[in-house]
């Protein structure tokens, strides 16, 4: 059994060495330490903004060496612990060895998905923006699924969430939401949600049960926090307040709390409308603008590829980059990495990791399929 074991741990050491080479852990080792040097220097301290950008820039390299230093400590325990379990022929300890060899084999394919997720927006905040499509009251239901889907994800992760933006639809659902997701590498990650997601079930909305199918869209952006300078001319800014709809009675927002804004030069356009207080509500509008203006420059900069093409197709049939189909049988399939799941319950309760990190693997090889 322990043989089972060293097998097994073969291939993962391999991999291990090969990914000390892929992320240059003694690059950035040194780089630390150049940091460490800077910040000691007489005087450093009075540039508030080189500190601020060196602090930033040290911080990922950090968490990178880390991560690889706990991955080679694991590695070496689970060595010992087989070495130990086989002396003294103990199956509590070689129960401990397998528990140990299955988190190596976590925790490594966790860091080997971390390498692809290099450039500097990957590590940001997500916004998550979340449009029912072709579909009627299903599509309205779809939405609201796909909201609760990714809250659960947050919430699997240890994400914070924040709702910055909901219209309920007149009979089931939403038509619309925002939601910022808030954790490590959380718009690495959920970029690739981008597109249209297609759901085919039994409708519960038909008398006559028949199967209904559904579209909804999926938009993601990086939160812009205030180190990243977005230049917005204030003049180009029209802004739109109005009543924010309520629940009646007590709950009527009397005031023009609601904030909607327009960038003129390019026609974005955001609305909140959350909060009570205008003020608020127009705070939270500018990030999420800022967060829109700042994913179009990352537009510019892939030159418009097919990808990001593709978040801006019709949210109807033919369009979508993955179909939830519960009716006639069931099956999570992603069109731009051909995963497919067959336990949609999971995926709908938030277990998403499969097809984020095909899709990263795949889009870093270069081998997405045309959804």
């Amino acid at each position: 059994m322990i043989d089972e074991i060293r097998i097994a741990l073969k291939p993962l050491l391999e991999r291990i060495a090969a990914l000390h080479d892929q992320l240059d852990v003694a690059s950035t080792r040194r780089r630390i330490d150049d940091m460490d040097r800077m910040a000691l220097a007489p005087g450093f301290w009075d540039d508030v903004e080189r500190a601020r950008k060196l602090l930033l820039e040290k911080g990922p390299l950090e968490r990178l060496v880390r991560d690889w230093e706990g991955l080679s400590r694991l590695a070496e325990d689970v060595g010992v612990l087989a070495e130990l379990a086989e002396e003294a022929n103990d199956a509590a300890t070689e129960a401990e060895c397998r528990d140990a060899l299955a988190r190596l084999e976590r925790d490594l394919k966790s860091l080997e998905v971390r390498r692809l997720l290099a450039a500097e927006e990957d590590a940001m905040n997500a916004i998550v923006e979340i449009n029912a499509g072709a579909g009627g009251t299903d599509a309205a239901d779809w939405a609201e699924m796909l909201l609760r889907m990714y809250g659960r994800w947050a919430e699997k992760r240890g994400f914070s969430t924040e709702l910055l933006f909901h219209q309920p639809s007149e009979d089931a659902g939403i038509r619309g939401a925002t939601l910022a997701i808030r954790g490590a590498y959380a718009f690495g990650y959920l970029q690739a949600e981008s597109g249209v997601h297609r759901l085919v079930r039994i409708s519960p909305f038909d008398q006559n049960a028949r199967r209904h199918t559904a579209f909804a869209a999926v938009a993601v952006y990086p939160e812009v926090d205030d180190t990243i300078e977005i230049h917005i001319n204030p003049a180009d800014i029209e802004m739109e307040t109005m009543r924010a709809s309520g629940a009646g009675g007590q709950h009527v927002n009397t005031t023009d709390s609601a904030v909607r804004l327009r960038h003129l030069p390019t026609g974005i356009a955001v609305l909140c409308r959350q909060e009570r207080s205008q003020h608020k509500n127009r705070d939270t509008a500018m990030k999420m603008l800022r967060a829109k203006l700042y994913q179009l420059e990352l537009e510019k900069r892939l030159e418009a590829t097919a990808e990001i093409n593709a978040k801006k197709k019709r949210i109807d049939f033919g369009s979508q980059i993955r179909s939830y189909v519960l009716q006639p049988y069931q099956q999570v399939k992603d069109a731009r990495t051909a995963v497919a799941v067959g336990d949609v319950d999971s995926v709908l309760g938030g277990e998403l990791d499969a097809f984020m990190e095909a899709w990263l693997a795949a889009r870093a090889e270069g081998t997405l399929l045309d959804a």
